[in-house]
């Protein structure tokens, strides 16, 4: 009777594990999109991936600062669009805690600052020294992008008694609204100054020059690093596998935003059709990654995607 109860009592055992089991394994992902084009389309891409593998994926609309927060309080996964140096400031509480986890490097070679048309260049309009010498042309203001972004902060910064920008209004609105000014000034050649980056389909739009200065906050050429909460790479190992693997290019970013900005695409869409066009680009993304099954992750994307 004892190799029989021995029997009984680890199946029991068994059955009490299996769901709990179930509860903990990885089969769902959230993930923050702040609104950014070049943001939306990454996100996107993971998020067709991610679904065809099995995971159940949720985006979130989030401003930067909230991203952050929710990712410390782990109510959020996974967010695409750590510009740095841009936000070191803003992230370095969190990474020095270890409340969030740096995945990898997405994208290398990226610009953000203060632009203008090289029409204004031109005149003499190069660095933020020059600034105060077209503040009448420019209404003593500077279109930024949403309320609470890091960039409006620091242009905020140096509107306080003593600034460069003292005086200057920083317009706050999004990324559409913000080019949607660009776009009414530029046919005329009339001065407008603005928060630009690359990638970002603008950069073919407008003949643009960014300008020189506040290295300090903005630096150089910069990167796009995909950070986690803390122990989202221990609960989710697959998937922590692949955004690891996981790179974009400049030219990759600009076709996809075009297709949304200028085509007029959804994102589902364009990503749709640019993964379609350029297949190959997600074999090393999923090198070793398999579907929530179980199958070999790269064939069943194929299948999904229909490539």
């Amino acid at each position: 009777m004892k190799p029989v109860l021995t029997i009984l009592l680890a199946g029991a055992a068994l059955s009490v594990a299996l769901p709990a089991m179930a509860q903990t394994q990885c089969t769902s992902v959230s993930m923050s999109d702040v609104g950014w084009t070049d943001i939306t389309a990454t996100t996107e891409v993971t998020r067709q991936i991610l679904e065809a593998l099995g995971y159940d994926v949720e985006v979130n609309v989030l401003g930067v600062p909230v991203t952050f927060a929710s990712l410390e309080q782990g109510d959020l996964d996974v967010f695409l669009g750590n510009w740095m140096p841009s936000q070191e400031s803003a992230i370095r509480p969190y990474l020095e805690t270890g409340r969030i986890e740096t995945i990898t490097t997405n994208l290398e070679g990226t610009k953000y600052n203060l632009a203008v048309p090289t029409y204004l260049a031109e005149q003499g309009l190069k660095t933020y020294e020059d600034l105060p010498e077209f503040a009448e042309p420019l209404d003593h203001r500077i279109y930024g992008i949403e309320p609470g972004n890091e960039g409006n902060e620091y242009l905020i910064s140096l509107t306080e008694p003593g600034g460069i920008l003292e005086g200057w209004e920083i317009v706050q609105s999004s990324e559409q609204g913000m080019l949607a000014q660009v776009g009414r000034f530029y046919p005329r050649e009339e001065p407008v100054v603005f928060l630009g980056w690359e990638p970002h389909p603008m950069n073919a739009s407008f003949d643009l020059t960014y300008l020189e200065g506040a290295q300090e906050f903005f630096g150089g050429e910069g990167i796009v690093n995909t950070i986690s909460r803390a122990g989202f790479a221990e609960d989710c190992p697959n998937v922590a596998r692949f955004l690891s693997q996981q790179r974009f290019t400049l030219q990759m970013e600009n076709e996809m935003m075009g297709l949304i900005l200028e085509d007029g695409m959804t994102p589902e869409d364009a990503v749709l059709d640019w993964i379609g066009r350029n297949p190959a680009v997600i074999e090393p993304w999923l090198e070793g990654v398999t579907a929530v099954d179980g199958a070999e992750g790269l064939t069943v994307v194929e299948e999904a995607l229909d490539l």
